[in-house]
């Protein structure tokens, strides 16, 4: 045998001795020894945060008419805007998008939510069912402290209607609702009913800005609170199914007047839909 042979020979009886011996080659990982799992990812907290505060101002400027139906949302416009990275402007369309204030359009991207008069009508009709039930779920007599909660929540709402805050009238008027339907004592229903007032959003925008509409909601909230007090479920079933109409009627008549025009130029739109 050859020098040569030889050698080899002692290398690989070296090399097995230390495999045998518990010491792995390098190279090759050790038979038991496990990879750590992937550390999991982690939200950032701070973009988060403010998908949710751009989004809730997008919701105020639809619902004071600041943004119109159909009126495009782009996102380098908000990105300019409000300061943000693209992926949190993606994100904040999609929240939008999924509190049903917009609609994404083939060639056209996100816009703010319009609607034709049907959809109009059977979006109320739901409302109606769903708060004039809750309305008759409440039991009376209602907890004072309850309704010491809706009055302060009310006192706050007129206090910014007279100052003409409505962002903050705005606010506070969901509080009230919130607070109202909660009575029922049942979540799900109260969930439902949040959901649907929030889709009309862009359809109250018609009519929040007008003084005489205001006005009409703040004694409605009020007449609501002494019906509870006095226990007259009635009367409140009746205020919660006219405490829907204004917002309804001013925009189906905006509508109304918006074909009429349109027809009279001989220029549709092609659904319908306020611009």
């Amino acid at each position: 045998m050859s020098n040569a042979d030889t050698k080899k020979r002692a290398a690989n009886a070296s090399a097995g001795g230390a495999v045998r011996g518990g010491v792995e080659p390098a190279g090759r990982a050790a038979p038991n020894q496990r990879s750590k799992p992937a550390a999991p990812a982690v939200r950032d907290r701070n973009a988060d945060e403010t998908m949710r505060r751009v989004a809730d101002q997008l919701e105020e400027q639809i619902v004071l008419g600041l943004l119109h139906p159909r009126e495009r949302l782009v996102e380098d416009d908000l990105c300019e805007r409000f300061d943000l990275k693209r992926h949190v402007a993606r994100q904040v369309l999609a929240e939008v998008e999924r509190r049903g204030l917009v609609e994404r359009r083939r060639h056209f991207g996100a816009l703010v939510k319009s609607f034709t008069a049907r959809e109009v009508t059977e979006l109320y009709a739901l409302r109606e069912l769903l708060e004039t039930d809750a309305a008759n779920r409440i039991v009376f007599p209602v907890d004072a402290a309850k309704l010491d909660e809706l009055e302060r929540i009310q006192a706050e709402h007129d206090a910014y209607a007279l100052a003409g805050d409505l962002r903050r009238v705005f606010r506070l008027n969901m509080a009230f609702h919130r607070a109202f339907f909660a009575l029922a004592g049942n979540q799900v229903l109260v969930d439902a009913i949040h959901e649907y007032e929030r889709r009309t959003h862009a359809i109250r925008s018609v009519s929040i800005v007008f003084p005489q509409y205001l006005e009409k909601a703040r004694a409605e909230h009020h007449q609501m609170i002494d019906a509870l007090r006095r226990g007259d479920r009635d009367r409140l079933i009746a205020l919660c199914r006219a405490h829907l109409v204004p917002s309804r009627d001013a925009y189906l008549d905006a509508y109304h007047q918006r074909s009429v025009a349109a027809a009279a130029y001989g220029s549709p739109t092609s659904n319908g839909d306020i611009e």
